[in-house]
């Protein structure tokens, strides 16, 4: 006979108070499917702790059609559904959930993190900015919107979702793996060695393969922050040996394993052996991520050994793994006629129409470096960051936001720039220097440096709020910034769209120094021409000139700006292993070896090319 009702549900809840869900189960069985929702509620509950997924899917089936009206119900059901597999019953029972409870942080964070592993990330990112807006303290929730952020290339946001990480309790590991690499895309290296240090284990023989991962990590982290000594320790705890036995399904971890020693193969200039680790990752890699990272730097590799043809082979899988990244973002930038680059302009005649507004002198202003990515932005950057009168911020993407604060706001840009007032524009000034001090606390009086280079877009906003300031235009030959937007792995979706090949880079290059130079005619902004291979042959004869435009007294601290850049140690853009080292010329004219590829676009590039004083 089974036990009363009463006795059966008083011994489940303590077989599951002790964490014992087989015996829950094995109770569970005397009391049939008419047991009472006490029972079948600890019942699905063991079954989904103990992976019976489609099990547990039944029994909340069952509770959820026996209490439709309860959403916790449909809630577990579509928990049960989507670890599963069953995305279609997963995204329908907690659509229900979210019907009966819309307010649920666990119904809608559990929504978020159906559309994450469905690869929707837009759609995540904004349920599961949602769910931590609602509840703060919800630490998963804040780490999954974060990915999701990092993912669809909202930096603003991430960072927010991420503030006091450093003093969250530790993470499982696959999570821990994910949040070290959103801090240190942040700047936060430390914090992302001390999130992996912290990392928990999975248990059993899982055990191993997640320390080599989390060491591979460590190594790629170190080396990212120019901690070589660092870097070549943590690298002793992945053996190629251990690699190389572990079992065919382990190909993320080789994958992982292989990209760390490649890593400091490059930085010892051993290519043959780096591109080599490189081919073996790429043949293991199991996701786009991956692939793009070992595409890149088999890539690098193969262009340092002379091996061009190989090169460019590498970087088309690269891009291709960046092109499906980018799709499951934004799907609408894939259609041939898109434009990834944000491009808003003003006109004489809307410009005679702005107002007259106080605005603060050059010296209170930005200094603004601009100019098309890989033209010697952060070179530049690195030099004024040298100077003590002056302060970087790496590169942020505030003046852009400005501008999408004034759509929220209901004003169109770059239209009512034109009908702001001057408490309008105090207050947008305001957004962007509070913006500066959460990431700039220690500025004091030194000047700010704002250096991203698609500001070159954003000139009606810069004119508008800093009309004074000074404009440093970076200037490169441009098919060697063709080349070298080819060759990195740019986080930014529409710019993994944008380099997707050499054609579309081409047209996006041409546009933005089109539309530079026709709003430079409309505002006439204060600009230096800062050409890199001229800084390259001279470089006393460019600082003096870049200290006379800025009114620098003394240019000298400038000229340290490598052992500057070494004591930084994080620099956020590609070029981070470039500027600790002396400027040298061999990265000019880079393009000719080639010259093959470039051959299709020179004629959209040659009017510009003329324009900018170069030759092909």
């Amino acid at each position: 006979m089974p036990p009363p009702a009463t006795d059966l549900a008083s011994a489940m809840v303590g077989a599951y108070n002790a964490g014992d869900m087989e015996r829950v189960i094995a109770l569970a069985a005397h009391a049939g499917d008419g047991a009472d929702e006490g029972i079948q509620l600890l019942l699905g509950v063991a079954q989904q702790a103990t992976c019976r997924y489609d099990q547990a899917a039944t029994t909340f089936r069952r509770l959820a059609q026996r209490r439709p009206e309860v959403s916790a119900y449909w809630n577990n059901l579509g928990v049960a559904c989507r670890l599963g597999g069953d995305m279609a019953a997963a995204e329908q029972a907690l659509s229900r959930a979210r019907s009966l409870a819309p307010d649920d942080a666990d119904v809608l964070y559990n929504l978020g993190l159906l559309y994450a592993q469905q690869r929707r990330w837009p759609l995540a990112r904004e349920i599961l900015l949602d769910v931590a807006e609602r509840a703060p303290d919800f630490i998963e929730a804040r780490l999954q919107a974060a990915y999701a952020c990092y993912v669809c290339g909202d930096n603003t946001c991430q960072e927010a979702m991420l503030a006091g990480a450093d003093g969250w309790p530790a993470q499982p590991a696959e999570q821990a793996l994910i949040l070290a690499a959103m801090l240190s895309a942040q700047g936060e290296p430390d914090a992302a060695l001390r999130t992996l240090a912290r990392a928990r284990l999975p248990g059993g023989p899982a055990d191993e393969p997640t320390r080599l991962r989390i060491a591979a990590q460590q190594v790629l982290l170190h080396e990212r922050n120019t901690q070589l000594d660092q870097a070549q320790r943590a690298l002793e705890r992945v053996p190629l040996a251990v690699l190389d036995a572990l079992p065919q399904d382990a190909g993320q971890v080789r994958a992982d394993g292989w990209r760390a020693h490649a890593a400091l193969a490059m930085r010892a200039g051993a290519w043959a052996d780096a591109a080599a680790l490189y081919r073996q990752a790429l043949a293991y890699a199991t996701d786009d991520e991956t692939r793009a990272s070992a595409g890149f730097g088999l890539a690098s590799a193969c262009d340092r050994l002379g091996q061009r043809a190989e090169a460019w082979q590498a970087l088309g899988a690269a891009h291709a793994a960046q092109l499906e990244i980018a799709r499951e973002v934004l799907p609408e930038l894939l259609a041939p006629d898109s434009q990834p680059l944000q491009m808003a302009e003003v006109d004489r005649p809307a410009h005679a129409r702005w107002k007259p507004l106080p605005a603060p002198d050059g010296r209170q202003s930005p200094v603004f470096v601009v100019g098309f990515p890989r033209s010697g932005t952060t070179l530049l950057e690195q030099m004024l960051d040298a100077h003590p009168d002056f302060k970087s911020m790496d590169e942020r993407a505030f003046v852009h936001e400005l501008t999408e604060r004034m759509e929220q706001a209901g004003q169109h840009y770059p239209g009512d720039l034109a009908n702001l007032t001057g408490s309008e524009a105090d207050q947008l000034r305001a957004v962007y220097f509070r913006m500066v001090e959460r990431v700039l606390p220690d500025r004091g009086q030194r000047q700010l440096v704002d250096k991203n280079p698609l500001n070159m877009l954003c000139l009606p906003m810069i004119m508008r709020l800093f009309p004074r300031s000074r404009i440093i235009l970076c200037l490169r030959h441009p098919c060697d910034v063709l080349l070298s937007c080819s060759m990195q792995p740019f986080r930014s979706p529409a710019f993994m769209v944008l380099c997707s090949s050499l054609q579309r880079l081409a047209q996006g290059y041409v546009q933005a120094f089109e539309q530079w130079y026709r709003q430079a005619e409309v505002f006439g902004p204060r600009v230096l021409e800062w050409r890199y291979e001229s800084v390259v042959n001279d470089v006393d004869g460019h600082l003096a000139r870049l200290a006379a435009f800025l009114e620098i007294a003394d240019a000298s601290p400038m000229a340290r700006f490598a052992e500057h850049a070494r004591n930084k140690r994080f620099i956020s853009t590609p070029s981070y292993a470039q500027v600790i080292q002396r400027i040298h010329p061999r990265a000019v004219g880079r393009w000719h070896g080639y010259r093959e590829q470039f051959e299709p676009v020179l004629p959209l590039l040659q009017p510009l090319i003329d324009r900018l004083g170069y030759a092909i």
